[in-house]
Formats: structure tokens, C-alpha cells, sequence
């Protein structure tokens, strides 16, 4: 009886889970398989001829890609940490604050999550205007000349830098509040009796025990720079000099603007094997000494 019980029971979840599983496959599993078979073909809109490597070794010979593949790991080298700094010095900076003013601040830094990416860099545009926009302005005040913000290479790619961390920091900030809300206030208290001070108990205490919510951060937000499209698309389209270029916008470019879907799947295959490497490096590093 209580074998059939668990097997009812166990038929409800998988019932209920079931639609998920459905929209997985169809929308998730089923393209990345059918973009692992297409890297291997020259695909047309109704046709498709088998080229074996031709695609990766185009890739490979493509001065584009090389500086796309560099403008990517740039991007994550630069907004990862500095994402995560920022997000924990305000995590702690909030978390003492009352119960209603860190709602407040949650509600503040999360607000740009939840907002449109597309509203997000129309603003930005407007701010970065070289003729009226508000950080020009505010330049001009303090007696500094204009800056063209997306006007040379590197500035661009500093400046889509700058943006994305403004867009991405808010859920670090909420996840870290929480996981500052777990670590017992006894630990804290015996360190201020054996004379450590605020600097030694965050090294010694702090961060230790928010190892688990900084490898999840970690691993997330680096999956989520590797895949930053919105930014770039609207705000630099992948200029100037291919400056801000990078994987996934290359990969768009090329499937939907010179309508070469097997490069195109190529270029995503590479990403994902790029995405698959750093995230099992980073699980390595930071997963072995982490209790959950």
C-alpha cells in the first residue's frame, strides 16, 4: 500500500514537471542539437551540404573571430569581478540597515533586472550623447571636455563594460544580503572578544562562509557577460572597428545578416564549449572548498 502510494505520488510530480521538461526540449535542447549538426554544414534557407570542418577552420582564419573571441574574455575579465565587488561592498554596507531600508535598497538594485534591456540602453545612449547627453554635461560643469564615449575602440569597449555592471549588479546585491543574513552573529561576536577587528572578521568570517552564494554568483554572472547582446547590439553594433564585437554578436550577424547559419552554428558551438570550460574551472577552483 505504501509502495503504491509513492508511485501515485511520484506520477503527480512528474506530472506537474512535465511541461517544463516539454518546453526544455523543444526550446532548448532540440536547437542546441540541431546547431551542433549544422556547424558541419554549408546551410541555405532550402538546402544544406555536409563541409565537415570547413565552418571551424573558417573561424579559425577569420580575423574577426580572433578579435571577437578577445573583446568576450576582455568583457568577462573586466564586469565579472568588478560586478561582484561592488555588489558585496553594498551587500555590506546594507545588510546592518533596517529591515525596511534593505528592502528599499533591494528593491532599488534589483529594479534594473527586472527592467527591459532595450529601455535600459536607449537611456544609456541618451546619457553617453557626445552632443547633449548627461554625462557630457556634467563634464562640461567640472570644466572637462566632451568625451566620445563610443567613439574610439577602446573607449567603447570600456564604456559597454561600464554599462552591463550597472545592469547586472542588482542580483549579486540581493543574493549576498540574504547569505549575510545566514552566518550566525555568535561567530562575530566571539572574534570581537578574541580582538579581531572589522577588517579580520570579514576575511576570516565573511567571506569563508558566503563561498556557496559567491560561486553561484560567480559561475551565473559569468554565463550571463558571455551571452550580452542587447547592449552591443543597440548601442555600438558591434563598432567601432569591430571594437565592442564578440561572440554572440558575430554569431548573429553572421546567421541573420549574411545569412551563414553554419558559421553561425559554429560560432555557437564554440561558445558553448568556451562557457563549458570557464564554468568547470570556476567549480573547480571555488566548488571544493565549499560547503553548501
Amino acid at each position: 500500500m505504501q509502495l503504491m502510494k509513492r508511485i501515485l505520488e511520484a506520477r503527480s510530480a512528474y506530472f506537474f514537471i512535465l511541461p517544463a521538461y516539454f518546453f526544455f526540449v523543444v526550446f532548448t535542447l532540440l536547437p542546441l542539437l540541431q546547431g551542433l549538426q549544422f556547424s558541419f554544414y554549408d546551410v541555405k534557407l532550402t538546402s544544406r551540404t555536409w563541409v565537415g570542418l570547413d565552418n571551424f577552420i573558417g573561424l579559425y582564419q577569420d580575423p574577426v573571430f580572433w578579435k571577437a573571441l578577445t573583446n568576450t574574455v576582455v568583457l568577462v575579465v573586466g564586469i565579472v569581478p568588478a560586478a561582484m565587488a561592488i555588489s558585496l561592498f553594498i551587500a555590506v554596507i546594507v545588510y546592518p540597515l533596517g529591515r525596511g531600508l534593505q528592502t528599499f535598497f533591494r528593491m532599488a538594485f534589483y529594479m534594473p533586472i527586472v527592467a527591459s534591456g532595450v529601455a535600459l540602453s536607449l537611456v544609456w545612449l541618451w546619457i553617453l550623447n557626445p552632443t547633449y547627453g548627461l554625462l557630457n554635461y556634467v563634464l562640461g560643469l567640472l570644466g572637462a571636455g566632451p568625451v566620445a564615449w563610443l567613439g574610439t575602440p577602446n573607449m567603447a569597449l570600456l564604456t559597454v563594460d561600464m554599462v552591463v555592471i550597472t545592469m547586472i549588479v542588482g542580483q549579486p546585491v540581493i543574493l549576498y544580503i540574504a547569505a549575510l543574513g545566514g552566518i550566525p552573529r555568535d561567530l562575530y561576536e566571539s572574534a570581537m572578544i578574541d580582538g579581531a577587528g572589522a577588517w579580520r572578521q570579514f576575511r576570516s568570517i565573511t567571506l569563508p562562509l558566503l563561498k556557496p552564494t559567491t560561486l553561484f554568483v560567480l559561475v551565473t554572472q559569468t554565463i550571463g557577460v558571455f551571452q550580452v547582446f542587447v547592449v552591443i547590439h543597440l548601442m555600438t553594433g558591434g563598432g567601432p572597428a569591430h571594437g565592442t564585437q564578440t561572440i554572440v554578436y558575430r554569431m548573429y550577424q553572421t546567421g541573420f545578416d549574411f545569412f551563414n547559419f553554419g558559421t553561425a552554428s559554429a560560432l555557437g558551438v564554440v561558445l558553448i564549449l568556451l562557457v563549458s570550460v570557464v564554468a568547470w574551472a570556476q567549480f573547480k577552483w571555488l566548488g571544493q572548498e565549499t560547503e553548501y
